[in-house]
């Protein structure tokens, strides 16, 4: 008896695909360069994934072909340069904001980036003392110049703030009382906020005052003998504006010091120097909080004070002393790297007469608006000629001033005069904020990534942490077409 026959739909998938089998790709000439030097299980993962995906395609429909020869080692050695590509890759910040903190906050100095190299390459004292020969604390390798430059009586390096603060907290105020104004009761990145610190450090919060208007009275009535700790937060990330009080250091640590008590001050952003004198707006320093008579001051280390990430807590010596022995700072403490960043940045303090022109993050934020304006100016044809090349009459540049801002919760409502190309749709209303999403991100698949602010109908780029000019330059130009998968950012018609 006769067989009926098969549908067409099923023996169409019945039928053997045109792809070609991964052993005799393996096998070609061609790829054994690329096996050499990144593997043969690697490529040939790659390879798999590149075939199965064609094969995806094919029983869809949405692919007719694939790719032989020459063609087919091009897309492979494609995919191979997506999955070599680093997931931590520098970037162009044109963001406007300084201190970014999803773009690694603050850069580092030279020397700094140079005392990390060197502490990488090969054995260092982190903690040898090299005058007796005996393990030493890692942390005494910052210690002389925090002190030196805070006037603080010991230190010791956590490897963020936050963690400061929590050691700080589980160290001298465990299961007892923490009293804290209302007002500072602040939140950091990520819903981070000072009653979860406080919480996960096992002390007790307190709250006194109002959101508004903290007195010194307020304090005196709340203490009991369950309290530990005062502590005063600076509200680095908001600012509370109209009818207001607060209580200072001074008054706070007599307050503290005659119950028997002890008093911490969270900074946050870690000036050390007056930004005043620089033309910035002044930032409270550690060393102004220690002269009122903190005993306790926690900063950060990669914000205003423009070095690596990391957790500094200077004070008194016995309070540190109590510190150090908790057994969290072993958990929290920085690594060889993080220390070495931190000598090499601290030690620029030491001559304040070149910090502007050696610490990037001040030399950044003390840039003239008219040196940024002339950068701008002298960048705008290459990025025309770019975005003409791959947008052909889709696209207008201009310069424009703009403000930058600071960043990472430090002087939230100050701003700094700036100046950005300006990229705007030639023809724009409906449909423009797809255009300038679709161009942002195309900008953000070039070699080295761009990354832009939208504002205003328009997609900004601030040039005020902009200095690698050239190289900016040089990839404009090598710019024709929009990267793969970055969407469509040309004008309607």
């Amino acid at each position: 008896m006769n067989r009926p026959e098969a549908p067409p739909q099923l023996a169409e998938a019945a039928a053997p695909l045109p792809l070609p089998a991964v052993e005799r790709v393996l096998a070609w000439p061609a790829l054994a360069q690329g096996i050499e030097n990144h593997g043969r299980r690697f490529v040939t993962a790659a390879l798999r994934e590149l075939l199965g995906q064609w094969r995806r395609e094919l029983l869809q429909g949405t692919r007719s072909t694939v790719p032989e020869g020459e063609a087919l080692v091009a897309a492979l050695a494609a995919r191979l340069a997506v999955r070599l590509r680093p997931r931590l890759a520098p970037v162009y910040n044109c963001t406007g904001t300084v201190l970014h903190t999803n773009l690694g906050r603050a850069p580092l100095a030279e020397s700094a980036v140079a005392a990390v190299t060197a502490a990488m390459r090969g054995p260092v004292n982190l903690e040898m003392d090299l005058a007796s020969g005996e393990r030493g604390e890692r942390d005494r390798v910052v210690e002389d110049l925090l002190c030196e430059l805070t006037g603080a009586e010991a230190a010791t390096v956590v490897n963020n703030n936050a963690a400061a603060v929590l050691l700080t907290l589980a160290a001298l105020a465990a299961r007892r009382e923490v009293l804290v104004s209302r007002g500072e009761l602040v939140e950091i990145g990520g819903a981070f906020r000072m009653p979860d610190v406080m919480a996960g450090a096992g002390a007790r919060m307190v709250e006194v005052g109002t959101t508004n208007r903290t007195h010194a009275h307020d304090y005196a009535a709340a203490i009991t003998p369950r309290t530990a700790l005062l502590m005063k937060v600076h509200a680095s990330n908001y600012l509370v504006q109209g009818y207001t009080a607060a209580v200072g250091e001074a008054e706070l640590a007599a307050i503290a010091h005659g119950a028997g008590l002890v008093l911490a001050v969270d900074l946050g952003s870690g000036s050390l120097v007056d930004l005043s004198a620089y033309g910035l707006p002044r930032e409270p320093l550690p060393q102004d909080a220690l002269r009122a008579g903190a005993d306790i001051v926690t900063f950060s280390g990669d914000k205003l004070l423009g070095g690596p990430q990391a957790g500094i807590i200077v004070g008194s010596r016995v309070a540190i002393a109590r510190i150090r022995k908790h057994a969290l700072r072993r958990a929290l403490r920085p690594s060889k790297l993080v220390l070495a960043a931190l000598e090499a940045t601290l030690a620029l303090y030491r001559h304040p007469e070149l910090l502007a022109q050696r610490l990037p993050t001040l030399r950044l934020l003390t840039r003239p608006a008219g040196e940024i304006a002339q950068l701008a100016q002298r960048l705008a044809p290459p990025l025309r000629a770019a975005l003409q090349r791959a947008y052909p009459g889709a696209w207008e540049v201009a310069v424009e001033p703009v403000s930058s801002q600071i960043g990472s919760g430090s002087l939230p409502i100050d701003r700094l005069p700036s100046a950005a190309l300006a990229i705007r749709p030639v023809r724009g209303g409906r449909g423009a904020g797809r255009q300038l999403a679709a161009l942002a991100s195309a900008l953000r698949q070039l070699p080295v990534p761009v990354l832009g602010r939208v504002s205003d109908g328009a997609l900004l780029l601030d040039l005020r942490t902009l200095e690698a000019a050239e190289p900016f330059a040089a990839q404009l130009e090598g710019w024709s077409e929009p990267a793969p998968g970055a969407g469509s950012a040309r004008s309607a018609p």
